[in-house]
């Protein structure tokens, strides 16, 4: 059922297509009007299910129309919006359905050289009432002197799972099992029990048989009796029976306590020496795996039917720590610098090495430097485009062939440009290529003869450029889910790693080579080119995908652990925290470790991340991380291992910098935007001033005083 509402104008103040979310341009605003009527109007109320009209207009602070086109984006798996982008003449008649519930927005945002224009719409969608509760794979015959944890799933007449309801679990018979007040149900004698779980008004019952139990002891053992922080131990419990008959249904519970160890040096005996003091702090999974997140003195434990055992292991520090020290420095100080790209030089400058750099909210400039020493790096080169920002900057495998994107160009044209960067000394365009691509362009990739760049933060395209001087398009991948929209794209192997915030990673097959079962066995093995041979640029085909339930992914990077064989994908957030009457905003977020060892069943296992601010771009090389992480410098991670639990807890962090300049564009401050390990160092860009090379070393011990 269609209905036209009336509607009020609102700016919001909430993220927006992942960029800060403030209107930058305050000389222009939107207008969301009554299609009909064409007056500002009153805010709008949907069921789900609805769908409503709605008139948008870009305006001048003298309510005159500005011609010019901009993106419309429903709230991410809430609200669908069509169509997702203006015309040129400014105004756009967009329908809108409600799929969820909740106080919801209808956003708009122009990008010009003045910055950005956000508006958003309120839009309040009610509940729907509940239908029913369905137990989760309940187990009806349980063990005396065991606990067994139950779970339900919650539907609305929608048809929809409802998520973060209060559920109250109850047994009719407490004396054979009485639940905890956290849905554990521990059965105490034999006999038979009603377990129900109500929310509201809705019930679902489930009759629980309660046997006696058979098991007499357990046998636990664990891997290792030393290891360091962040090393993971797997824990072999088995429950016996009176004949030492192992008894597979029977639960076991793992739990582990701790004392910290305390290790001092003592200069002048010439030795360590070690206390024991606070309780020491770790993560123990109930599917028996254990990791350590501090040193000490752990005591871990498998308890079942009455029954437990335990070993104890030691835990050392993880001693990974290096210190970066600076290698090179190129100062930019009248501009933001975006990303980085470096590159080795060919044809004449075969043996020399190049960057490029872009620059932020600016006058469309894109640096080429010499980093051949790189103790003097140089720009030995300037292109120009227009555009306010060059986000995103690209070379060629071949190094014969760049891309910059465009954002907030005056004609409006904010596609992206291609170069010859063959003379890394003497840069030149090629062609432009806007077709369909005058939303914006905030990021690109380049991958055998193809660019793979973002349509207005909603899909990539994949245009194809094996003549640079004659592009065009062969393909593009779009999500079809509500207000989705993409952030970066990343290609390796001929499959396509996208960001799509909410709607988290997805893996597409773009022209990888499907992987022989003998080179599976033999090698180290992405498991996605079991499944690739059939897509190809021009007919991309989606492989897997991972959503991202906190809605912030904003990068991601495959990695295979050298260490493990298994397969990840690093993925990074982006978010920002306002900071309370300051229009400053603080990044806070990382990294999450998503194995996809088994690609239909895909989970994370750990997470990286600085509790006090928050990362933006990264890199793997080998088995170590790194991130590039806005006002907390540059941080170089050992992922060495199986990854479980909190990376940062657990010591595992090898070296951290912040890059300081008194000359930047915001003095003495660091805020870092990519980094690339190249020929053993580490680049990275900084958003406030420019290009920095740094190298590892071993820390050096210090003496006393």
């Amino acid at each position: 059922m269609k209905k036209i509402y009336t509607i009020v104008f609102l700016l919001s103040f909430t993220g927006l297509f992942g960029q800060p979310p403030r209107s930058l341009n305050t000389d222009l605003e939107f207008v969301f009007e009554h299609p009909l009527l064409l007056h500002r109007l009153d805010s709008l109320s949907l069921n789900i299910g609805e769908e409503a009209s709605v008139l948008i207009r870009l305006v001048d602070l003298k309510g005159n129309q500005v011609k010019t086109t901009f993106m419309i984006r429903g709230q991410r798996k809430a609200i669908v919006a069509e169509p997702r982008r203006s015309d040129t003449t400014g105004v756009a008649k967009v329908t809108i359905k409600a799929l969820d519930s909740g106080e919801l927005n209808l956003r708009a945002m122009a990008i010009g050289k003045k910055g950005r224009t956000v508006g958003a719409l309120k839009i309040n969608v009610p509940l729907i009432p509940l239908e029913k509760i369905t137990f989760v794979n309940p187990i009806q015959k349980v063990f005396v002197g065991t606990s067994v944890k139950y779970s339900v799933k919650i539907f609305d007449k929608a048809k929809r799972i409802r998520k973060n309801m209060n559920v109250v679990f109850t047994s009719s018979n407490n004396n054979v099992a009485e639940f905890d007040n956290f849905g554990n149900l521990t059965i105490n004698k034999p006999g038979k029990t009603t377990i129900t779980a109500t929310v509201d008004d809705i019930v679902e019952s489930l009759v629980v048989s309660a046997k006696k139990n058979p098991a007499r002891k357990i046998k636990f053992d664990i891997s290792e009796n030393q290891v360091r922080t962040g090393d993971v131990i797997k824990l072999n419990a088995t429950v016996l029976d009176g004949r030492n008959k192992v008894l597979e249904n029977i639960p076991i519970v793992f739990s582990f306590s701790g004392k910290a160890i305390n290790q001092t040096d003592n200069f002048i005996n010439n030795r360590s020496t070690e206390s024991i003091g606070l309780p020491a702090s770790g993560l123990i999974t109930q599917n028996g795996k254990f990791v350590a997140e501090t040193a000490g003195i752990y005591t871990l434990t498998a308890q079942s039917s009455g029954f437990s055992a335990s070993k104890k292991v030691k835990v050392v520090p993880r001693n990974v720590r290096k210190r970066l020290e600076v290698v090179g420095h190129g100062t930019i100080s009248n501009v933001n610098t975006s990303d980085l790209w470096v590159w080795p030089g060919v044809g004449k400058h075969k043996g020399k090495d190049f960057a490029v750099t872009g620059t932020h909210s600016a006058d469309g400039e894109a640096y080429f430097w010499d980093i051949s020493d790189p103790a003097n790096m140089a720009i030995i080169d300037t292109i120009k485009v227009d555009a306010r920002t060059v986000n995103d900057v690209k070379i060629s495998e071949d190094g014969r062939v760049g891309v910059i994107s465009r954002e907030g160009a005056s004609n409006r044209k904010n596609g992206l440009v291609i170069l010859d960067v063959t003379d890394p000394f003497n840069v030149s365009i090629i062609n432009e290529y806007n077709d369909d691509l005058t939303g914006g362009v905030h990021n690109v990739f380049i991958y055998e003869d193809h660019i793979y760049a973002l349509s207005a933060g909603r899909r990539y395209d994949i245009i194809n450029i094996s003549d640079p001087a004659n592009p065009f398009r062969v393909g593009s991948y779009e999500l079809n889910t509500p207000g989705h929209s993409i952030h970066d794209v990343w290609v390796e192997n001929g499959i396509a790693y996208s960001s799509n915030w909410s709607d988290g990673v997805h893996v597409v097959d773009v022209g990888g080579i499907k992987q022989s079962e003998k080179s599976r066995a033999k090698n180290q093995f992405n498991p996605f080119l079991a499944l690739a041979g059939k897509g190809s640029p021009g007919n991309p085909i989606k492989l897997g995908s991972k959503e991202d339930p906190n809605g912030h992914n904003h990068a991601a990077f495959p990695f295979q652990s050298e260490s493990t064989n298994k397969f990840y994908i690093i993925t990074g957030d982006e978010w920002a925290k306002a900071v309370p009457g300051s229009p400053e905003r603080i990044f806070q977020g990382g990294f999450h470790f998503l194995d996809f060892t088994d690609i239909k069943n895909p989970v994370e296992t750990a997470i990286y991340q600085v509790p006090e601010v928050g990362s933006h771009n990264h890199w793997v090389k080998g088995d170590t991380l790194f991130a590039g992480y806005y006002y907390g410098g540059i941080r170089v991670v050992d992922i060495s291992g199986e990854l479980m639990g909190n990376l940062y807890a657990q010591g595992r962090e090898i070296a951290f910098f912040k890059g300081v300049d008194p000359d930047g564009t915001t003095a003495n401050q660091t805020n870092v935007w990519g980094v690339i390990p190249y020929k053993g160092l580490i680049y990275f860009a900084d958003l406030n001033n420019g290009l920095w090379a740094v190298r590892l070393v071993d820390n050096e011990p210090l003496g006393t005083n």
